[in-house]
């Protein structure tokens, strides 16, 4: 590989590995100074993971939230469990966890069909999510009172490691996902156990109603 394009991918890398949140294309143009389009960045990428591979490494790059972060390989799920679950501490209240999943699924969504289907206010978990910018404005409904609508944002995603919204499981999928270890989830903190049990409960009760 010529040293130009060595440097530009040990750039690129440098930048993926040291950010907190998924790298876009634009931010790696204007980091490294090169237009370089999104078929070019995918190939480096994939380049970088061939290496990570035949080395043995424990992480990859991987496409989420319109960027690109670096997550441990699944695998070594069980491991990292272990040496975090003494460190971490629950950032959201399962309330507000119940309100980000209504969010997610239902988007978009008004606080008055959020408490419907919660069955309580979701005042306080609506501003703790605003607050830490996991939903957002979506704009107003079409019924009295134009009340606001509320749906996820990239930070949602990122905290997920969904590429999109159509990566959310569906939730025929979710007692799959589960009995398979949360396969699809990796290692950033509680929310992600913690809202897939809601879920399940949630589904959990939905199939009781039905039986």
């Amino acid at each position: 590989m010529p040293e130009k394009d060595r440097e530009l991918q040990q750039h690129i890398e440098a930048v993926i590995f040291a950010s907190e949140e998924a790298v876009t294309l634009q931010t790696v143009r204007t980091v490294t100074g090169r237009e370089l389009d999104s078929g070019e960045l995918q190939s480096i990428v994939e380049r970088l993971n061939a290496e990570y591979e035949s080395t043995g490494r424990t992480f990859r790059i991987h496409r989420i939230a319109g960027g690109y972060r670096f997550l441990t390989a699944p695998e070594f799920a069980d491991i990292l469990k272990k040496l975090l679950a003494p460190k971490i501490q629950r950032r959201l209240s399962r309330t507000v966890l119940e309100v980000l999943a209504v969010i997610a699924y239902n988007q978009p969504v008004t606080r008055g069909e959020i408490q419907q289907i919660r069955g309580v206010s979701p005042e306080y978990a609506i501003d703790r999510l605003l607050l830490r910018g996991f939903i957002e404005v979506r704009g107003r409904a079409d019924s009295p009172g134009k009340p606001l609508q509320y749906g996820t944002t990239k930070e949602f995603l990122d905290l997920f490691h969904l590429a999109s919204l159509k990566d959310l499981p569906k939730l025929r999928e979710i007692r799959e996902i589960l009995q398979e270890h949360e396969e699809q989830q990796y290692l950033s903190g509680p929310e992600e156990s913690a809202i897939a049990a809601i879920i399940h409960e949630d589904l959990n009760g939905t199939d009781e109603k039905q039986q």
